[in-house]
């Protein structure tokens, strides 16, 4: 694979919110929208699990994640880097 095609996986960056797992963490992604009905701005947020290597990140701390192959049942995402 070249680093071309790698690049054009997706990349979104969230929140740690639990890191008790062994090389996982999980990680709030939110995002404002405007609610179609009432116009009011509302946040809304996804859970992902990541691909943590060295089992450093912190609760709290904001990462940027990428796409990759699925790496158990729920993990598609890896740690790229702490911001």
């Amino acid at each position: 694979m070249t680093e071309e095609t790698r690049n054009k996986r997706k990349e979104i960056i969230g929140v740690v919110i639990s890191n008790k797992m062994d090389k996982t963490v999980t990680v709030k992604v939110s995002r404002r929208m405007r609610h179609p009905k009432y116009q009011k701005v509302v946040e809304r947020s996804n859970k992902y699990y990541a691909h943590d290597e060295s089992n450093a990140l912190a609760i709290g701390q904001k990462v940027r994640m990428m796409e990759t192959r699925p790496l158990s049942k729920l993990k598609r995402w890896r740690v790229i880097e702490a911001l």
